[in-house]
């Protein structure tokens, strides 16, 4: 296993949408593993396979901070076949440099996937558990949290963005409170 690459905001491979998988194999079940630990050194509490570059529709999840594995994800071809509520949470990235927002989620879903070892799983998820796999889910879409806050707080971002950069402050290390 290997730690895999962090794509950052704009890198446009962010902005693709996810292919599904139609053979879960060993080599799978690899880049899984690699996606794990690259989630637990960022560390964050999930990883789309489009933050690492790849354009399979897979996420890792552990919103267990106390218990790393204890409670671990991991989901291949996830979709939201239900939504029940709202909720507003504050949402990092680990594709996001250094910016955290409000967001407004369904506070329950209900996800169907598969697992890797190829037996379909419905997950009834509410809070944080909720807020991640949405997150991630909208990373497999070629959405970033940035698409779900107001245009002026997006435009203020690229700009600041942009000044880190030309100052040679984007490290590229996402900020501490971004969980997601």
């Amino acid at each position: 296993m290997a730690l895999l690459r962090i794509r950052k905001f704009p890198d446009p491979i962010l902005k693709t949408a996810a292919k599904p998988v139609e053979n879960i194999d060993g080599e799978l079940n690899l880049f899984l593993d690699s996606m794990v630990q690259t989630m637990y050194a960022a560390p964050g509490v999930g990883l789309a396979a489009t933050q690492v570059g790849d354009g399979r529709r897979v996420v890792v999840i552990d919103t267990d901070h106390e218990n790393p594995g204890k409670h671990l994800l991991k989901l291949i071809n996830p979709e939201i076949v239900e939504r029940d509520g709202s909720i507003l949470w504050e949402e990092g990235c680990l594709s996001v440099i250094d910016y955290t927002a409000e967001v407004k989620r369904a506070a329950r879903v209900r996800v169907r996937a598969w697992t890797p070892d190829q037996k379909p799983i419905d997950l009834d998820a509410d809070d944080l558990l909720a807020v991640a796999l949405q997150h991630e889910l909208d990373h497999l879409d070629g959405k970033l949290f940035l698409d779900r806050i107001s245009r002026i707080k997006r435009d203020l971002y690229r700009r600041r963005l942009t000044k880190m950069i030309k100052e040679g402050k984007a490290d590229g290390k996402p900020s501490s409170a971004a969980l997601i």
